[in-house]
């Protein structure tokens, strides 16, 4: 382990003592007399310590006020005190400011343990405002792309609501439009963008699962639950929640998250005390929400507490234009990741793209183009990777009336699970196994479908 260590001390002997038992373990050292003296020269280098060991035999209110302000002027060091004498030290302030205290004289070996655990804090830290930083530049308002009055629209309310603080919002459109996109965008862009935003698919897990995963659970809560789990509303706390498809989350469930939003307060399951909590939550779905409130698939109580905010995203069929925007970067991309060098699309290449209708939105645009790009040979974009249905290949494919019908016995004879299989089975083959158009034709998501998919075994049966 090489990493930088400074010590600040008032007994040259200590200082010295320290200095030599840190490097045989390699680390480097810088060594001041008082905290003034240290903060003339950290301040002003481009690498920060990650450990700082402060060995003060009279650590003073002035002292302290110098080293608290040098404490905040450094991102991500952890700090360490030596205290000679407890009783006369102002240990409440040290004890926010320090990664731990250990009295002096102090066991070498437990401070050469505690210096390699701080290390690893302050590391840890590091890299988790680093991430921070490197997300915030790239989910930019710029980052939802295009120039079309519609994309100028969503882009103009995104700013403003990156100055509101939020508690909840709705991001709705069709599967493929940008909703991630969007909730990464206000979080980064947002109050809380040096917090955390934790990320759940409410398609992708069954309601139990679902539930230990939003709220956690003590050790013994259920069979299996053999240690404590900190959900994802802890998690997140301070930052953003995203559930994703939220309108395929169960009702009893919905009840409970609308409680915790109302109360900021949760309890994990098998817990005996209720938690606080502080975060805003962002839902997104590819359904109508109010649609499904008075169908009774959403509570009503739900849909209006979590859109006090919404935004709508325009499906890529009706702007168009922004195609003349989105595929170069989105060529240039996959360019870069796959090391290949398209850097002329032909015309008959723009025509393909613009005359179809682009079910998938975004996401299909992208898997399109990604295959185009890691199939192509030169530096011409490959018309023949697009394998888009043009009109007459698409009418080609419409089943007629008969083929589509589906006669379903309604004497009790079959099961609704059956039923729900029959008519997925029956979608499958009609649509050759399209789940995105599958999807849309059944008015769901494609994470709900694949979980059908998968949970009847029909990819091998279809």
């Amino acid at each position: 382990m090489a990493s930088r260590m400074s010590i600040i001390s008032d007994d040259p002997a200590l200082s010295e003592e320290l200095k030599k038992t840190f490097q045989r373990d390699d680390w480097q050292i810088d060594s001041y007399a008082q905290p003034l003296q240290a903060r003339g020269v950290l301040l002003e280098q481009a690498f920060e310590p990650r450990v700082v060991v402060v060995a003060m035999r009279v650590l003073s209110q002035e002292a302290l006020d110098e080293l608290k302000s040098l404490h905040d002027s450094m991102e991500c060091g952890e700090w360490i005190y030596l205290i000679a004498d407890q009783e006369q030290s102002p240990s409440a302030q040290v004890n926010r400011l320090a990664f731990d205290v250990l009295d002096q004289p102090a066991d070498l070996e437990r401070l050469a343990l505690l210096a390699q655990r701080a290390w690893r804090s302050a590391l840890t830290r590091w890299h988790l405002r680093h991430y921070t930083t490197t997300e915030r530049k790239r989910f930019s308002f710029e980052a939802y792309q295009g120039t079309s009055p519609a994309v100028e629209e969503v882009r103009s309310l995104l700013k403003q609501l990156s100055d509101v603080p939020l508690s909840t919002l709705i991001i709705t459109g069709e599967t493929g439009t940008g909703k991630g996109l969007v909730a990464r965008i206000l979080h980064y862009c947002g109050e809380r963008h040096k917090e955390p935003l934790v990320e759940l698919n409410c398609a992708a897990l069954p309601k139990e699962l679902l539930e230990s995963q939003l709220f956690g659970h003590e050790a013994g809560a259920f069979t299996g639950a053999r240690t404590r789990h900190h959900g994802l509303f802890e998690q997140a706390n301070g930052g953003t929640l995203f559930l994703d498809e939220i309108g395929d989350m169960d009702l009893e469930l919905q009840a409970k998250l609308l409680k915790a939003i109302e109360d900021k307060k949760i309890r994990r399951l098998g817990g005996e005390r209720e938690i606080d909590v502080d975060l805003q939550i962002f839902a997104a779905t590819s359904v109508n929400l109010e649609q499904a409130a008075r169908e009774g698939k959403l509570r009503e109580d739900l849909y209006h507490r979590l859109s006090v905010f919404s935004i709508h995203l325009p499906p890529l069929r009706t702007r168009k234009e922004d195609m003349m925007d989105l595929v170069p970067r989105i060529v240039a991309e996959f360019n870069l990741k796959a090391n290949k060098k398209i850097d002329v699309i032909p015309n008959k290449v723009w025509e393909q793209l613009m005359a179809y209708n682009w079910p998938g939105n975004i996401r299909e645009l992208r898997n399109v183009i990604e295959r185009c790009v890691l199939l192509s040979k030169d530096e011409v974009f490959p018309a023949r990777w697009l394998q888009l249905p043009d009109s007459e290949t698409a009418s080609s494919r419409q089943p007629s009336s008969d083929e589509a019908a589906l006669l379903v016995p309604l004497d009790g004879s079959m099961a609704l699970e059956e039923i729900d299989r029959m008519v997925i089975q029956k979608a499958l083959k009609l649509n050759n196994f399209n789940v995105t158009e599958i999807a849309r034709v059944l008015g769901t998501t494609r994470e709900t479908l694949r979980y059908r998919i998968q949970k009847y075994d029909l990819k091998q049966r279809a």
